[in-house]
């Protein structure tokens, strides 16, 4: 575009031109314009057209806003949900769909509306298929990046392979050792290397949705990526969801790290458009058979936290939809479950496909008294900890602003056995747990796990499915 204009105007340098559009910027004001509009703007006032120049073919990376007719090839990276809003005088409901494709060097969002969302399951999108988008326009995003939009008049195709030289999905791939900056659109492949779990959160336009947090490793395991995949479609995820899993991520973004969430390393974000491929998954859910090791309670989102041990010795964490659950579970009780889904050594339990019921004692199954641990024998882990001990102080109850500006409640009280002594700590509803302990209880800590106290002393802590019972 300024190339035209200087071939218009030659007697207008390039840097007077580059003068003009920051003159333009400034005098308009600051994220108004993007250089593109401010030169549109330019070019009107020196007299020249740049209508001959609104026609773009070819690359992604010459992609600029207001440009008509556009047509393009790349590789499908994303594929999102359809999306349903009003707007806003006429109330009239309008949807679109987005996918993001790239090229060698670049990529763009392709935004479908209406008639046109629904092509992407008729024609059975895939990543990595090569596509052409023809008689698109050009919009801006919120983030001021060139949108291809595309009318009833615009039109997808899926190209053949023979002679394509737009590299595919398995050639841009990365490994987590080839992360050294940010980039956006980046495919990753890795090892789970933590237990994932789903969490539920308001997003920013209101709605209460979920979000998947994990961690992907190298093969080695020396370097640990923190991973957040916003607005998560489940149906993307398998129903066994183990650590060690070899998994690949498709369109996501390398972001700096937060120290407040892990190392400080980079951290990996992706959103509903993610695609999830996994190597070598199991399947298939079987039937489960549990000793239950401690029953939380409620967690206030209606469900119910337990602890449990499986025949192997692993403790697995439970969270139990409140509806399935006829009466509280009792510690050292056998249960039988079909989860809804695995995630490493946690379990997720849905009224809708799950379902969990009582059985006899196994005498073959481990028993509680197999775990139990010495105060002495406590370290900084995520294992939890069963051990016997005395209530040594009344306990201390004191509110907390955690780093999220969050207002919490937490109690603190010694214990000890015969082989030292030990803070016991709850947080939130665990609180209470601890007021209600008097000097010289004993009490069996069911599920806390070692942390890092305030002194820098390891003490222990009640997690939503640790338990305390007062021993008579």
């Amino acid at each position: 575009m300024i190339e035209s204009l200087l071939s218009q105007k030659p007697e207008i340098s390039l840097e007077q031109v580059r003068e003009l559009i920051d003159e333009k910027k400034r005098k308009i004001g600051a994220g108004y314009l993007t250089d593109q509009g401010a030169l549109f703007l330019v070019a009107a006032d020196v007299g020249v057209s740049l209508g001959n120049v609104k026609r773009a073919n070819g690359a992604i990376k010459d992609l600029f806003v207001g440009a008509k007719d556009v047509s393009v090839v790349g590789r499908i990276m994303n594929i999102y949900p359809t999306r349903k809003f009003l707007r806003k005088d006429t109330k009239e409901e309008i949807r679109n769909r987005t996918l993001t494709i790239y090229d060698h060097e670049s990529a763009v969002r392709v935004k479908l509306w209406d008639d046109q969302i629904s092509l992407p399951d008729e024609a059975r999108f895939r990543p990595g298929e090569l596509v052409k988008i023809s008689r698109g326009y050009v919009k801006s995003g919120f983030d001021g990046r060139p949108v291809i939009n595309l009318s009833s008049s615009s039109q997808i195709e899926v190209l053949e392979e023979e002679n394509a030289s737009i590299p595919n999905i398995d050639f841009i791939t990365i490994k987590v050792d080839d992360v050294h900056e940010t980039r956006q659109n980046v495919v990753i492949t890795g090892f789970v290397g933590s237990s994932p779990r789903i969490s539920q959160y308001d997003n920013p336009r209101g709605e209460m949705t979920k979000l998947l947090q994990l961690q992907i490793s190298n093969e080695t395991k020396t370097r640990n990526l923190r991973t957040v995949i916003w607005n998560v479609d489940e149906s993307k995820i398998p129903k066994i969801f183990d650590t060690n899993a070899k998994v690949r991520l498709i369109g996501v973004k390398i972001k700096e790290g937060n120290p407040q969430y892990g190392t400080g390393d980079f951290e990996i974000h992706g959103d509903e458009g993610t695609a999830f491929e996994f190597f070598g998954a199991k399947t298939d859910i079987e039937i489960m058979t549990l000793r239950v090791v401690s029953f939380g309670g409620e967690t206030g989102k209606g469900n119910v936290a337990c602890l449990a041990v499986d025949k192997s010795g692993k403790f697995v964490h439970l969270t139990i939809d409140s509806a399935l659950i006829s009466s509280p579970l009792i510690s050292d009780s056998m249960i039988e479950c079909v989860p809804s889904r695995i995630f490493g050594n946690s379990m997720l339990l849905y009224k809708d496909d799950s379902y969990i019921r009582g059985i006899e004692d196994e005498a073959s199954f481990p028993k509680m008294s197999e775990f139990e641990s010495k105060i002495k024998d406590v370290e900084i882990s995520d294992s939890p900890y069963i051990l016997e001990a005395i209530v040594l102080q009344s306990p201390n109850t004191t509110e907390v602003n955690t780093k999220n500006g969050e207002l919490v409640t937490v109690s603190d009280t010694l214990i000890g056995d015969d082989t030292g002594e030990t803070r016991l700590v709850g947080w939130r509803q665990q609180s209470s747990s601890v007021t209600n302990l008097v000097v010289g209880d004993r009490i069996r800590v069911l599920g806390a796990t070692g942390t890092k106290g305030m002194s820098g002393k390891t003490e222990l802590t009640l997690k939503p499915d640790s338990s305390l019972v007062k021993i008579t």
